[in-house]
């Protein structure tokens, strides 16, 4: 404690304040994380990642810091929302997706707290958005799963867009309602605009049978009730790791040369500014994007991709590399117009 005499004038009052606050400079803001410091008690991951990847990331930094992980799971779509009508008052301290629509919904709300630098130096810049409120964390690549006996390898289409053409009408299959279907649309949005979005989506209206989810949608292309779907990959490889029965009578057909079919989305990480334990939400991220986080995922049975510290792909996977994607800054996916434009077109 500083005591000042009863003599002291004003001025130096405030140069004994002013020299106070100096040794106090050095505080950090309560929205991030303190350098060095050491994670400790628990955080509330709200959760719309694969429940097993996310349990087993949670059980590894468990046991790594000692930090208590608890998990609140459900889909992108509801948990972004659920978070910008929470806003301040919201018990999370990291937010998890499958898709980055929904976790630049909720960046949009100015909910993020920055990411920790040593955290976004593990991702590639093609795997976290230019704002550096979250981070990559996985990828999934869109595909065409086909049967076979319904469809051959010359009929398939060279691009997403052909499936707008008459002559697909009844021939494949999609999950409209799904987060995962809707991110796909959200890239061809960015690559192609508004009117050529809104056109395929008419046409798909015509053309496409709608399914509840991408495992229904293999299923049926499988069982022969449809010759053709727009899946993620995962679903297939998922399937073929297991008993094979609702993919084995499939092939998937990857569109690449930079193709909206080619989309891979980016699934995401971030912070909340409201995190009641910053340091261990900031050190979580780290964990999940780093070595260890990212070889569970290799190794584990999701069938993602890893997209940070140089972990390759599971070895059953097309590499990354190789699917030519199209380039897409992931914060710049537009959920909310996307829902708009399929709302119009009778898809939701």
């Amino acid at each position: 404690m500083i005591t000042t005499p009863k003599w002291v004038g004003v001025a130096a009052l405030a140069l004994v304040a002013a020299i106070t606050l100096a040794g106090c400079s050095t505080a950090t803001p309560s929205t991030g994380s303190t350098p060095g410091a050491k994670p400790s008690g628990a955080i509330t991951v709200y959760n719309a990642q694969h429940e097993e990847l996310t349990q087993a990331w949670a059980d590894e930094f468990t046991k790594q810091t000692g930090v208590t992980v608890t998990l609140r799971n459900g889909d992108d779509s509801e948990l972004g929302n659920q978070l910008v009508q929470e806003g301040n008052a919201s018990p999370a301290d990291v937010f998890l997706t499958e898709n980055s629509p929904a976790m630049s919904l909720v960046d949009n709300a100015k909910l993020f707290a920055p990411v920790d630098a040593a955290t976004l130096a593990q991702v590639p810049e093609a795997y976290r958005p230019s704002s550096g409120h979250w981070t990559g964390i996985a990828a999934r690549s869109t595909v065409f799963v086909y049967n076979p006996s319904m469809l051959s390898e010359s009929q398939l289409p060279a691009s997403l867009l052909d499936l707008a053409d008459a002559k697909w009408k009844g021939r494949w299959a999609a999950s409209p309602s799904g987060a995962d279907f809707q991110a796909i649309v959200s890239a061809l949005l960015a690559l192609k605009g508004e009117k050529a979005t809104s056109a395929w989506l008419a046409s798909m209206k015509e053309n496409a049978t709608a399914y509840k989810g991408n495992s229904a949608v293999m299923k049926a292309v499988n069982a022969g009730e449809i010759p053709a779907g727009v899946i993620y990959h995962y679903y297939w490889f998922g399937d073929q790791s297991g008993t094979g029965e609702n993919s084995d009578n499939t092939k998937l057909h990857y569109f690449k040369n930079s193709d909206p079919g080619a989309f891979v989305s980016t699934s995401g990480g971030g912070v909340l500014k409201t995190a009641k334990n910053p340091v261990a939400a900031q050190a979580f991220l780290k964990f999940i994007t780093g070595k260890t986080g990212q070889t569970i995922l290799q190794t584990g049975s999701s069938f993602e991709y890893p997209v940070a510290s140089d972990v390759a792909a599971n070895k059953a996977l097309v590499p990354l590399v190789d699917l030519d994607a199209p380039v897409l800054d992931p914060s710049k996916l537009d959920s909310r117009k996307v829902t708009d434009l399929m709302t119009a077109a009778g898809l939701l």
